[in-house]
Order: C-alpha cells, then structure tokens, then sequence
C-alpha cells in the first residue's frame, strides 16, 4: 500500500517540512530550454562568461553588453549597445520586437519536439526545464490572463503542454521556469544599471495577482515537477499559500530559490536617492571585494535547491544545489558564439563530474531556434555527455558525495569522490598520468578489496604499505574526457589523513 502524501497548511513551517525528493537528487543532469521570441533574432554579442563581465565592467557594463541573447529585448533598447546597432543594421531602427510574433509563431508551429526532447535524453537528462515566460512577457501556453499593455500575449501553440508530453514520454521529468521577477513590458522596464535593476519589478497588485494566476494555471494544467521561478516573487502574494498548493498538487516537486520578495520603494525620493547610489557603486565598481560583485540571486525563506549561475562550489554543501548555465554564454540561442564559445564535451563532462561530488545537480542550458531545432553546434557537446554517461553514469546517477569531494593520485591527477551503495567512485578529472598510482583513500575493516574501470572491467587495486588504496591500470585505456574507477570492499573507505 502507498504512503498517502502529506498535506501542506500555507505556512512556511508548514511546507518548509517538504524533503527533497529522491528522484531529483538522484536525476544529476538536466537541460534548461529558453525558447521565445529572442530565439528569431537568435543574437547577442560575444563577449565573455557572465560572471567575468559583471566583475569586470558592473552592472551598467554587463547590461550594455550583455551576452545573454534571451534579453534581446532590454539591451536592444539600451542606447549604443551592440544588440541595438545590431537590430537597426539588420530590421531597421522601426521594427518593433513584437514584430517577430508572426515569424516565431509560424516556425514553432511545426517544431517537432518530440526531436528536442529525444536530443535531451540523448544527453543523459533525467529532467527538462522550459521557459514558460521570460522577462519579456510572452507567454508559451495558451494563458487566460491578459496582459493589461501587450493584450493576449501568447505563443499560439500550446509549447508548454507539447514539449510536456514529449519529454514524458521520453522517460523525463518536466520542470517549468517563469519569470516572477521581471516583465519588462508591465512597466516599460529598461535595465541599464544598479537604478533601473532595483526598480525593474512591478510594484503593482494587479502584477502580483496576475502573475499567481499565471503560475497557479502552469501548476493546474501541467502538474510540473519542478516550479522554477526567477529573480524575484512580487511582494505581497502569500507565497507559503502557493506553495502549498504546487506540493499538494505535486507531492514530489521541487521548488527552487529565487523566490525573494525583497523589493525597493517606488516613490520620485527612493528612485533618485537609488539613482545616486547606484552610480556612486558602478563608479567604485573595481573597488568592491570580489564577493560583492558576482552574479546571485537573494533567497527565499524555503526553497528545496538553490541554484547559483555560471558558478560552481568549492567543496560539498550539504544543502542541495543546482548549477546552471548555457553551453555556450548564453541560455537562449545566439548565432553570433563561435565554436570556442561553446563547452567541448570533455569540459562538460568535467563540470558534471566537479558538480556532482559536491551534492550538485547541473542544469545546462541549450537554445532552439524558432523552428525548435539545436544548432549543431550545441548538440555536439549535449551528446558527448550522454555518450560518457552511457559507459559512465553509475558514477553520477543516484550516488551521494562522499567524505571529501576532491583529492590527488601520488602522481598528481586531480580527482572527485561519489559514493553509491557502499561503491567508492574515483572520477580522474585528468590523467591518469601513470599506470601506478595510489590514491588519497585508505580500507578501514580489512579487506576482500576490489576494483573495476568503468567501460573497461576489473583492474587489480591493492593496499599500499602507506595504507592508501593503490591502482594497477592496463598500459592502454580507453579515450575519455574522465576515466572512473569502482572501489568495493566489506570494509569501509575512509579518506588519507
């Protein structure tokens, strides 16, 4: 007999008791979907991974140059920007953004996601996440809400509940990411700076109600199993009451962090005196400790994963975490990335490696064009992945950190740890230098002590007279971005002191 789900008061004592499902620490890999008018367009200027610009140039550096081509909207319209001599050159100064409504509309009519969708579980993804409405507005579901500038602002195919259906039937879960924070239209929003990025979110009931409603009709019509929300939540909706509603309506969802309903006045005295500090900060930008200027995102009081961008942890965080960032430097597609903007696939392997010995997941972002097909160039690396996870991924899948997440061979290879079932996984980041090493574990409780190379089969591993564990590899191993070698024992693997 099943175990009758709990059921959830809106209260943050009440939801902020919700676990975090099995099934998404143990899924790894996901692929994070930005689809929307930008992907006609389809540009942004090549420039540099996000968290680098930002440290480099500010806030008003980043949002001039901003690479992510999913905020073609606010950086066409940011004056002397290369998005905005880019848009004049190629549509002319006139053309509207909603002019690529027609041309979205009329290719992703016939995209044939049950391609997307075998693409992603082609890449080892055991969950999706889509862009249900970015921060332009548009929405990808046939919405009843309709919104008080743009009308009935909506994809009209039902993207949401196609691209669903296509992902489950491929074995995945569906996840939905819409932004809470931002609607750049509400309010004619333009970022160019620390000001107009404080002031971005509505302050506005009618938003607040909209936007619930809007998140409320995804949850109804789709039940995803993860509500990922971005930015910010507009102040005053009862977000513990929603939350209580997506868990009791999805028992094993997952809700992300980026839920903050911190927000700054909107009155003519808070604006300019933020005018003034903003500028004060972006003109002493250089100055500020390193810490002060990465890309985050503030923390609502509950949430199941946080998910830091374009960024990694050092060493384990016992609270479960997603990292999340596009194959190239962009979420959405953007034509203008060369080939040595996008990850290889042994980059990608070693990240997942990285993130994953430290209770990470990785959500990587990939972008289609209107039509729902991935640049080829994209798909390369996607499907490298999943080839080393198919040889592979008992090391991944369904495991927890260990001890100590990283470590070094006595001859220097760098080295991540996974634990699954009593199993010691060793993932060789580089390497293996020799075909003699030891590694940095000793055998607590003795022996029978084994040793397999993924792919490969039995390797002999013995005890060294240090006590760590040594590894006898055959003179030829098999190419790949990350070997991994399975340690069993009946004793216990402890980490070197």
């Amino acid at each position: 007999m099943s175990e009758t789900p709990m059921t959830y008061a809106p209260t943050w004592d009440s939801v902020s008791t919700h676990p975090l499902p099995d099934w998404y620490d143990d899924a790894k890999i996901g692929i994070f979907i930005h689809w929307g008018l930008y992907s006609v367009p389809a540009w942004a200027p090549r420039v540099g991974d996000i968290q680098a610009m930002l440290m480099q140039g500010g806030p008003a550096g980043l949002m001039r140059e901003n690479p992510y081509a999913e905020w073609y909207l606010n950086s066409l319209q940011v004056p002397g920007s290369p998005t905005s001599i880019h848009h004049r050159q190629t549509y002319g100064g006139s053309f509207p953004y909603d002019g690529f409504v027609e041309t979205f509309d009329r290719e992703s009519a016939s995209a044939d996601l049950d391609a997307l969708a075998a693409l992603c579980k082609a890449g080892g993804a055991r969950y999706v996440v889509l862009t249900t409405k970015h921060h332009d507005g548009f929405t990808l579901w046939p919405s009843a809400q309709v919104h008080p500038k743009k009308g009935v602002y909506q994809a009209k195919r039902d993207l949401v509940g196609d691209l669903t259906a296509s992902v489950r039937a491929q074995g995945m879960r569906m996840g939905l990411y819409y932004s809470g924070g931002f609607d750049w239209p509400w309010n004619d929003a333009v970022l160019t700076g620390i000001a107009s990025m404080a002031y971005a979110m509505p302050a506005d009931p009618a938003y607040e109600a909209y936007a619930a409603a809007h998140v409320r009709e995804l949850i109804e019509r789709y039940q995803p199993s993860i509500l990922w929300n971005d930015i910010s939540w507009p102040a005053g909706d009862s977000l513990p009451r929603l939350f209580a509603e997506y868990y009791n309506a999805v028992p094993d969802g997952v809700i992300n962090d980026r839920w903050s309903q911190k927000t700054a006045p909107h009155n003519a005295v808070a604006e300019g005196a933020m005018r003034v500090i903003g500028g004060a900060i972006q003109r002493g930008w250089r100055f500020l400790p390193a810490g002060r200027r990465a890309l985050s995102m503030p923390a609502v009081r509950h949430c199941d994963v946080t998910t830091p961008e374009y960024a990694q942890h050092a060493e384990i965080v016992p609270k479960k975490w997603e990292s999340t960032r596009g194959i190239g430097h962009s979420f959405g597609v953007n034509l203008n990335e060369q080939p040595q903007d996008i990850l290889t696939t042994g980059e990608l392997v070693r990240m997942v490696a990285d993130i994953v010995s430290k209770n990470g997941n990785l959500l990587i972002g990939i972008g289609p064009l209107a039509d729902g097909t991935i640049p080829a160039m994209q798909q390369v690396p996607v499907r490298g992945l999943g080839d080393w996870l198919a040889a592979n991924g008992e090391a991944i899948y369904g495991t927890r950190p260990w001890a100590v997440a990283s470590g070094k061979t006595s001859a220097g290879d760098d080295i991540r740890f996974t634990k699954k079932d009593g199993d010691l996984f060793v993932l060789f980041l580089d390497g293996p230098a020799t075909r003699e090493l030891t590694l940095p574990v000793e055998l607590a409780g003795g022996e029978p002590l084994s040793a397999e190379l993924l792919g490969t089969g039995a390797i002999e591993a013995t005890v060294a007279d240090s006590g760590r564990i040594a590894l006898h590899l055959p003179d030829r191993l098999p190419v790949s971005p990350v070997h991994v070698v399975r340690l069993r024992s009946g004793g216990t693997f402890v980490p070197h002191v």
